[in-house]
């Protein structure tokens, strides 16, 4: 019992600081809503148009100002209060979900507003996101920066699994719109949980001032710092072939095996029930190192490769468990990586870069994921998004083996 005992208290450390727990009871409601809007979303762009190549370009407008704009919000997280930028953020990206819920509900929703509010919760993003990762280090310090970051990837994941199966259910019982609705209303959990926060107990960081020419100093920082470069250029490859779920699995569940919203929700919760034990496993890691961020990254690839042949969708939603379990992996440590070694006047800009490189890249690969689902097959998108992650574990192996840097954490 002690041991378990122990266990736990490793595993959930970084809850125990007050700030970070509100944050994190915050997330677990707006996260659920989230995800609720995304099935929702999908699946209001397929009933409408039946297109894969329309599904990819709605997701490619929803991260296109990530590709370009989030190196800005990486700035502005390194020069403003980053819980005062959340409040806008949230409260902004709350107000678009019901937007579009009150378009559906009265059924004045159109392909071109959807586009285009996608487009708005992007330009949104392009700030909340880089915002959000640097937060975690302001709540928690860098002594517990790997739980906590591992403990918020657990809980994007576990939210994967919660707000499908409800918005599933919703999508069956009260129709699409109460998707949006519900989520709009859940963003009021993240901006209460900012309320209670104690500021004086933040760990903040002096501000940069603004001088001229800040992007670029960013972009030279990590050019010239071998382990954030190589980190960076693996995340590049894996955010835009391999994390395209988002237009891959819609297909698979429609067009392989012949589902419904359903069956997309239960296929998305697998992959989260996978990211979430992945997730659980990181909190309690001490040790991070290169080789760790290659063998996630070539695992990821496999399990992708092997859900890509998999016949039945039953062992689908199994094999996606374990696709789950190593890309949440591949995500937490290559986050935990950059912020550690990220000098902390440049941490906004360089997350402002992982995030480019997670989210950002999506307008690239959604439309070709999407392209390849709809005219050659599915499995081939999923196929393709393996093959990525192996040749990152490659190009990994060979660059960032020669890093000496083994033990980045050692606790």
């Amino acid at each position: 019992m002690d041991r378990i005992k122990k266990l736990g208290n490793r595993t959930f450390s970084s809850l125990k600081i007050r700030n970070y727990r509100l944050y994190f009871i915050g997330q677990a409601v707006s996260l659920s809503g989230t995800w609720m809007q995304t099935i929702g979303q999908s699946w209001l762009v397929l009933k409408i148009t039946h297109s894969g190549t329309a599904l990819g370009l709605v997701t490619a407008l929803q991260f296109l100002p990530l590709l370009f704009l989030a190196p800005l919000g990486g700035v502005m997280a390194d020069r403003f209060s980053k819980r005062k930028l959340l409040f806008i953020t949230q409260s902004v990206s709350g107000v678009l979900a019901l937007i579009l819920g009150l378009l559906v509900a009265f059924d004045a929703v159109q392909l071109w507003m959807i586009y285009m509010l996608a487009l708005a919760l992007g330009l949104v993003n392009a700030v909340d996101n880089p915002t959000r990762q640097t937060f975690i280090m302001e709540m928690v310090g860098k002594e517990e920066l790997v739980n906590a970051v591992s403990l918020n990837s657990a809980q994007v994941n576990l939210s994967r699994v919660i707000g499908p199966a409800i918005g599933g259910i919703l999508i069956a019982t009260m129709g699409l719109a109460s998707c949006f609705i519900i989520n709009a209303v859940s963003f009021a959990a993240v901006l209460l949980a900012l309320y209670m926060m104690k500021p004086e107990h933040l760990h903040k960081t002096q501000r940069s001032e603004y001088v001229k020419g800040q992007l670029k100093e960013g972009l030279r920082y990590v050019m010239a710092t071998p382990v954030l470069r190589n980190t960076l250029i693996m995340m590049v490859i894996i955010g835009t072939l391999s994390y395209e779920f988002i237009v891959i699995l819609p297909l698979l569940a429609q067009f392989t095996f012949h589902g419904d919203a359903g069956s997309y929700a239960a296929l998305t919760a697998a992959m989260g029930v996978g990211s979430v034990a992945g997730g659980l496993f990181s909190a309690n890691r001490r040790n991070i190192d290169a080789h760790l961020l290659v063998k996630a990254a070539l695992l990821f690839g496999l399990t992708m490769l092997i859900t890509a042949v998999m016949p039945t969708f039953i062992l689908a939603m199994i094999s996606l468990v374990f696709v789950g379990i190593f890309s949440i992996n591949f995500l937490s440590l290559c986050n935990v990586i950059l912020q550690m070694k990220s000098s902390p006047e440049m941490r906004g800009r360089v997350m402002a870069l992982w995030t480019v490189a997670f989210l950002g890249t999506t307008p690239i690969g959604g439309p070709i994921i999407g392209w390849i689902g709809q005219h050659a097959d599915p499995r081939w998108g999923l196929a393709t998004g393996g093959c990525a992650a192996i040749f990152a574990a490659g190009y990994g192996l060979v660059t960032l083996g020669k890093e000496r840097y083994h033990k980045i954490i050692n606790k």
